[in-house]
């Protein structure tokens, strides 16, 4: 007879194979998910996820690990930092011709590089230690992954929903291998640390925050910028500056962010400019460009049509300039109907600017 598996070695062994794999951090937890699933209920019962139907779909999935996969009894959840080195996004921010793209998809796709380590950290286990049912997710299946990394142990989530480690601060990226080995668990986070600290609720451009751990998506900038199909409300178009794939407003200001480390993974670190590039470079991309360039990207997805919706919107929330109205104008006769009723008001946007510098000069 074999000897019985000591599960506390195993826990062990696997944060040792996950940290070798580039991993931060590792730990363990069980699948009671009850708490954060009230909280979700309760965002989709205000429709809070705007368009984004794919939050209401596949009900107590979300859940209830062992409905996506039958069997499920602990979840080994992992973070990934992926903030650039030597990297200044205040000073993008700051500069109304350049394009402010959120940090995490300055590099290659997090998606697969992630999914690819994790399954094949679940299949050492499975070689090594013990044939066991597991399933590796990186933002792929219908997954409370904050919950789950929360109930983990490896932070709490902050005013903004991000998870923040205390350690860490919050860029990094979250996955999962759901298994059905019961290996010990490790102490969730009970309380978070953001104490009185608005900072998040306050800097927001759009006022997404509404209330500390709730945000409406449908105000927020990833949202609008990433995930709607259609045209940007005319209200907030104002308030979204330079910002033209995703937002971090919330996580540059963040106390705890003083702790974030910069990535070494090669894969996360900026490709093509995208980093420092100006908006008027960006708009001028064709269509072949826009797909060469965000191969292997997670900014192909939404597409070259909001791909330039967005960029037309920061043009017409730029400074007033010749070479930004002529680019605007180059566009006037888009195909696409979204482009070309954006590049409308961001040309009107533009010429109000251009009057304004003429009167205050005469």
């Amino acid at each position: 007879m074999s000897a019985p598996l000591d599960f506390d070695v195993i826990a062990r062994t696997i944060k040792q194979w996950g940290g070798e794999l580039g991993f931060q951090q590792i730990a363990i937890t069980d699948t009671d998910l009850s708490e954060h699933a009230a909280h979700l209920r309760d965002w989709l019962a205000r429709e809070f996820h705007g368009e984004m139907q794919w939050m209401a779909q596949h009900g107590a999935m979300r859940w209830e690990p062992d409905q996506l996969l039958p069997g499920t009894c602990r979840v080994i959840s992992v973070r990934m930092d992926y903030l650039p080195p030597d990297d200044d996004p205040e000073a993008v921010l700051a500069d109304g011709a350049k394009a402010y793209i959120s940090r995490y998809a300055l590099g290659r796709d997090y998606h697969k590089l992630m999914r690819k380590r994790l399954a094949r950290l679940a299949q050492r286990i499975d070689e090594e230690i013990a044939p066991h049912r597991y399933r590796a997710l990186v933002d792929s299946a219908p997954v409370l992954e904050r919950g789950l990394a929360q109930k983990a142990g490896l932070g709490w989530i902050g005013k903004n929903t991000m998870l923040i480690n205390s350690r860490a601060g919050s860029w990094f990226f979250l996955g999962e291998i759901y298994t059905n080995l019961p290996l010990p668990v490790d102490p969730p986070q009970q309380t978070g640390h953001c104490g009185s600290c608005r900072a998040c609720i306050d800097i927001c451009p759009t006022g997404a925050i509404v209330a500390p751990h709730r945000v409406d998506a449908r105000r927020c900038i990833s949202y609008l910028t990433i995930e709607l199909d259609g045209a940007i409300p005319e209200p907030l178009r104002p308030l979204m500056g330079n910002r033209i794939y995703g937002c971090d407003d919330c996580q540059l200001v963040c106390p705890w962010n003083k702790f974030a480390q910069a990535t070494g993974e090669r894969d996360f670190h900026p490709r093509h400019n995208l980093a420092d590039a100006e908006l008027v470079d960006l708009f001028r991309w064709s269509e072949q460009e826009f797909l060469t360039k965000t191969e292997g990207s997670p900014i192909r997805r939404i597409g070259y049509p909001r791909w330039l919706r967005n960029i037309a919107v920061a043009l017409g929330n730029a400074p007033y300039s010749e070479v930004v109205e002529r680019a605007l104008l180059e566009r006037r006769e888009d195909a696409s109907a979204l482009v070309r009723e954006h590049v409308e008001w961001a040309l009107a946007r533009q010429r109000l600017a251009r009057d304004s510098i003429g009167f205050v000069q005469g």
